[in-house]
């Protein structure tokens, strides 16, 4: 076949990106092409998205692809759930995005109990309660400013408000949308029982589409920007982790994932929603996955502790790097101090080394001083927690796993993998890191016929990029040890 060139674009929380792919009909290449910062900011006591920057870098890396000459024919757009834009009747942004992390939602779920009870939501939704999810935004947007929603015309998730910029379609991908609890999990269609009950109208929200729908070329007003045409514009899995789980590179059906980031997204692929009283009360969720498939999974606080304990560290004059704080977290006397990754002390930016120490004098155990006292501290735990969460999503299936794939960013932390072998006592498959941009990139290539399905999607992965293995080491009863104490935190 002749060579397939494609644009991913990938956002996250601090960071994004545009990643060229260019596909030889059996091996996938990445190449960056521009990277940028993406700094949310507060603007009169709201923390919002600076979207129109976001937009205008999209816009810089469509660009590079020409001055790069890489004749690039299709392009797609992932980023992190819940958050939206609201449009008004004229078409136009009303305001910039709320950021999920904004304390209009501090408490939401209380405030809604006598008009939507948690069993009541998830009874529909299957997704985790968490206060930031889009259910609950509405619920304080319709609270504090009821007069914004009732003047907004349409709704769009963050990538399908990018690709509404690009492109002037309306459209809701099913992923994105799947994340914010407005969802009906069985029918895949919105929870108009839901948000009638909020007084939410319901021609805010647009059509609901797969991945690999085809929302048309650029604008003509973009394409004179960025001197390029017959750009087709693909919602993929629009969800950064529906995309990283695409590119996880597995042949089997019970392979459990962790998409490694900021969170770490821990879960199994089910052909149809799990939702019952077990499953509620171990808080798991169901989001969509392509091709129809449910992500049902857990978030946990991942690196966020890491990359806030060294974002201390540097404020401090300590401009540790992550190879050197992993090197002392191995020289440091395992299992002294343990923590619950998913405590709410740890939700917030702050002094994280010393929010650790004090969780650790709360609850009677060694407080860590050192740098790798700290590290081996939370890199245990998080191991730990995984297992836990292993043990439930087994227990809740009532089938065994075979292997843990990682994939995403913390597929960089050898320890950390090894310390998840070791802890869950199976098989860890680390790669590929890249796996969001990977899977934003497969649903380009399964939208235009160049690969057939998700099987074939996964085996190109696993053809194109290295991946390590670590398998568990024979003697657990350390392990065990500590996992029973690490038990008693939860």
């Amino acid at each position: 076949m002749a060579e397939l060139k494609m644009l991913a674009i990938d956002l996250g929380a601090s960071s994004g990106r545009g990643i060229v792919g260019t596909f030889d009909g059996e091996k996938l290449t990445l190449r960056e092409n521009h990277r940028f910062s993406n700094d949310p900011m507060f603007v009169n006591g709201r923390f919002t998205w600076d979207i129109l920057r976001i937009y205008f870098e999209i816009k810089n890396s469509i660009t590079k692809t020409v001055i790069d000459g890489d004749n690039i024919t299709s392009m797609g757009i992932d980023t992190w759930g819940v958050d939206y834009g609201l449009i008004d009747k004229n078409g136009r942004l009303m305001a910039n995005p709320t950021h999920y992390r904004d304390t209009r939602t501090v408490g939401i779920t209380d405030y809604m109990e006598p008009t939507l009870s948690a069993k009541e939501i998830y009874d529909v939704t299957g997704i985790q309660a968490i206060d930031f999810n889009t259910l609950n935004q509405l619920a304080a947007e319709m609270r504090d400013d009821p007069d914004m929603l009732n003047r907004a015309e349409k709704l769009l998730f963050i990538p399908d408000l990018l690709n509404y910029f690009l492109t002037g379609k309306m459209a809701t991908e099913y992923t994105i949308a799947s994340t914010g609890m407005i969802l009906d999990a069985a029918k895949r269609d919105f929870a108009y029982g839901l948000t009638d009950k909020l007084g939410v109208k319901r021609s805010l929200f647009p059509e609901i589409v797969q991945p690999g729908y085809n929302l048309g070329t650029l604008l003509p007003s973009i394409n004179d920007e960025v001197g390029k045409n017959n750009i087709n514009v693909y919602t993929v899995a629009s969800h950064d982790t529906a995309s990283a789980v695409m590119a996880v590179p597995s042949q089997a059906d019970d392979f459990i994932y962790i998409s490694s980031g900021t969170w770490s997204l821990m879960g199994m692929e089910l052909p149809q929603p799990l939702i019952n009283d077990a499953t509620r009360t171990a808080n798991f969720t169901n989001e969509g996955g392509i091709n129809g498939t449910i992500r049902f999974l857990k978030n946990i606080m991942g690196l966020w502790i890491i990359q806030e304990s060294r974002r201390q560290w540097k404020r401090e004059g300590k401009d540790y790097s992550f190879a050197q704080m992993e090197a002392w977290a191995k020289e440091a006397t395992p299992f002294q101090s343990l923590i619950n990754p998913d405590d709410a002390s740890f939700n917030t930016p702050g002094n994280m080394p010393e929010k650790i120490r004090e969780f650790c004098r709360k609850t009677g155990q060694h407080v860590p001083e050192s740098v790798g006292e700290v590290v081996r501290c939370i890199y245990e735990s998080l191991a730990l927690k995984y297992r836990y969460t292993v043990e439930n999503i087994q227990a809740l299936r009532n089938k065994k796993a075979s292997v843990i794939n990682v994939v995403g960013g913390g597929t960089k932390d050898h320890f950390l993998s090894q310390m998840t072998a070791d802890a869950c006592g199976l098989e860890v498959c680390a790669g590929p890191e890249e796996a969001t941009s990977i899977g934003n990139l497969l649903a380009q290539m399964m939208a235009v016929g160049a690969i057939k399905n998700l099987s074939e999607a996964r085996q190109v992965v696993a053809n194109s990029f290295e991946l390590k293995h670590y398998a568990p080491t024979s003697d657990r009863s350390a392990w065990d040890e500590a996992y029973s104490r690490f038990c008693k935190l939860l």
